[in-house]
C-alpha cells in the first residue's frame, strides 16, 4: 500500500471533503507498515475498498415550524462497512452536517466498533437541521419527517442508528415512535439510546462519558498515576460531557472548567453533582449557551466570553464537543498551563497539528475511536438486551462496559507499543480496529 497514491486519488475525487480526507489520512499513516506485511490484503485491495462507503442515502426532509412556515433540510445515512456486523452509528443534527462529516464519522465508526469486540459495522447519519432555538413541537415534527424517509433503510439486523450531537433521548423517542407507526411492527432494536421504560439500556446516556473515564483511568494506571485529585477541563455540555464529568467526579477528580460555543465557565472549587445535572437542562433548552451555568450558580461559577476550556490550568483535558475543536494553539496553551494528558472524547476532537504536538511533548494522548467507544459499546449491549427481550441491571451493564474499555486499552497497548517503551495510542487503536475489519473482508471475498 502506498498511502500517498491512495490519498492523491481520494483528494482528486473528493477535493472538498476535508474531514473525511483527514480521517482516512490518519488511519492509513498508522496502518501502512503492518498492512505491507500482508500481501493478501494488497491483492484483495482491502484499503481501496475500505475507504469508500458501501452506500449513501440522501433525502429531502420537509417539515412545518411553529409559525406555519414550511422548512426544508437535507437528511443522510452513510452505511460505511458491514464486514463484522450490521451498520451501527449515530445520527447528528447540526447546521454544519455535510456528507464529508458523515463519511469521516462512518469511517471512524467502523474501526471504533471493531475495537469493542461486538459484532457491529460502521455507519453514520444525520441532517443539517439546527435544533438551537427550536421548540419541542418543532423538533418532534422534524424527527417524524426525517424518519419518514429513513425508515426503509434501517432495521434491527440491517442498520441500527443511535444518538449523536443534537440527538438525545427526546429525539430518539420521536423517531422511534414514527418508525413503529410506519413499520406497523414493534421493533425494540431498530434504534438505540431509547428510554429505559421502552427498551433502552440502563446507563446508556452516561456510557460514552463513563467509558471515556474508564479508559483514561487505565491510561493513567499504566504510568503509575491515578485520576483522583486531578484537575479536569471539559468542552461541551451535552450527554457526553455530562457523563464524563459525572464519572470524573465519582473517581475523585475535580472538574474545574466547562466550555461551550459562547465561552468557558471556570469552577475553582470544582463542579458539583447539582451543577452537573443542570448541564442536561442546558442541553435540553436548545439555547447552546454554557453561560447559563454561571447564571444558575453565580457564587461558584465564573463565565468568560470567547474563551475555551483549555484556557483554564488543568492536569487533564477532555474534548467532548465536536471534531477538530482543539487546535495547535490550544494544545500549546494547555502545555503552558501545566496540562500533561489529553483524551479525545469527541470524534476526532483534536486537529492533526495538536495531536503531533501532544505526542512530541510528552503528553499522554489517546484518540476518540478508543476513548469514546463506550457509547457504541453500550448501544451494542442495548441491542443484545432487545434481542433477548430482557433488561440488565446497572451493575451488569457497568461491569460489561468496564471490561470492554479495559480490553480496548489492552488492544491499543498491544498494537501501539514503540521501541522506546512508549505507547502510541493513535497507531494502536487504528491497527487493532483495521486488522479485525480487514480480515473479515478478506474472508468474505470480493464484494
Amino acid at each position: 500500500m502506498k498511502t500517498k497514491e491512495i490519498m492523491a486519488s481520494l483528494q482528486a475525487k473528493y477535493p472538498t471533503e476535508k474531514e473525511y480526507l483527514q480521517a482516512v489520512q490518519e488511519v492509513l499513516e498508522s496502518i501502512e507498515e503492518v498492512y505491507n506485511k500482508h500481501p493478501e490484503f494488497e491483492k484483495a485491495k482491502i484499503v481501496e475498498r475500505l475507504v469508500e462507503p458501501d452506500r449513501i442515502f440522501t433525502f429531502r426532509v420537509t417539515w412545518v415550524d411553529d409559525s406555519g412556515e414550511v422548512r426544508t433540510n437535507i437528511g443522510y445515512r452513510v452505511q460505511f462497512n458491514s464486514a463484522i456486523g450490521p451498520y451501527k452509528g449515530g445520527l447528528r443534527f447540526h447546521k454544519a452536517v455535510t456528507p464529508s462529516m458523515l463519511k469521516f464519522l462512518g469511517f471512524e465508526q467502523t474501526f471504533k466498533n471493531a475495537l469493542t469486540t461486538l459484532p457491529m459495522g460502521g455507519g453514520k447519519g444525520g441532517s443539517d437541521f439546527d435544533p438551537v432555538g427550536k421548540s419541542d413541537a418543532e423538533i418532534m415534527r422534524f424527527c417524524q419527517a426525517f424518519m419518514l424517509e429513513l425508515w426503509r433503510c434501517i432495521g434491527p439486523d440491517q442498520d441500527i442508528p443511535a444518538g449523536d450531537v443534537g440527538v438525545g433521548g427526546r429525539e430518539i423517542g420521536f423517531m422511534n415512535g414514527m418508525y413503529q407507526k410506519l413499520a406497523q411492527e414493534y421493533h425494540t432494536g431498530v434504534l438505540t439510546g431509547k428510554g429505559v421504560t421502552w427498551g433502552g439500556s440502563i446507563l446508556r446516556p452516561e456510557a460514552t462519558g463513563f467509558g471515556a473515564l474508564y479508559f483514561t483511568q487505565h491510561l493513567l494506571h499504566r504510568v503509575g498515576k491515578d485520576i483522583k485529585g486531578m484537575k479536569v477541563a471539559i468542552s461541551g455540555f451535552g450527554n457526553v460531557a455530562w457523563g464524563a464529568s459525572k464519572k470524573a467526579m465519582q473517581l475523585g477528580a475535580q472538574v474545574i472548567a466547562v466550555s461551550g460555543p459562547d465561552g468557558v465557565c471556570h469552577i475553582p472549587e470544582g463542579l458539583t453533582p447539582e451543577m452537573n445535572d443542570y448541564m442536561l437542562v442546558m442541553r435540553a433548552s436548545n439555547r447552546n449557551l454554557v453561560e447559563d451555568l454561571a447564571v444558575k450558580f453565580p457564587e461558584k461559577v465564573r463565565f468568560t466570553k470567547g474563551k475555551k476550556a483549555w484556557s483554564i490550568p488543568c492536569d487533564i483535558a477532555l474534548p467532548c464537543a465536536f471534531q477538530n475543536e482543539l487546535a495547535l494553539e490550544d494544545a500549546q496553551e494547555l502545555k503552558r498551563n501545566g496540562c500533561w494528558c489529553c483524551c479525545e472524547v469527541s470524534n476526532m476532537g483534536c486537529q492533526p497539528d495538536a495531536i503531533h504536538f501532544f505526542q512530541n511533548n510528552g503528553f499522554l494522548f489517546a484518540p476518540g475511536k478508543a476513548v469514546n467507544a463506550g457509547g457504541v459499546a453500550t448501544s451494542g449491549l442495548e441491542m443484545t438486551q432487545n434481542a433477548q427481550h430482557i433488561s440488565w441491571s446497572a451493575q451488569e451493564v457497568d461491569e460489561k462496559l468496564h471490561w470492554i474499555m479495559e480490553n480496548i486499552h489492552e488492544q491499543c497497548v498491544k498494537f501501539g507499543a514503540q521501541p522506546d517503551g512508549r505507547i502510541d495510542y493513535v497507531k494502536g487503536a487504528n491497527i487493532a480496529g483495521f486488522m479485525k475489519v480487514a480480515q473479515a473482508m478478506l474472508e468474505q471475498g470480493i464484494i
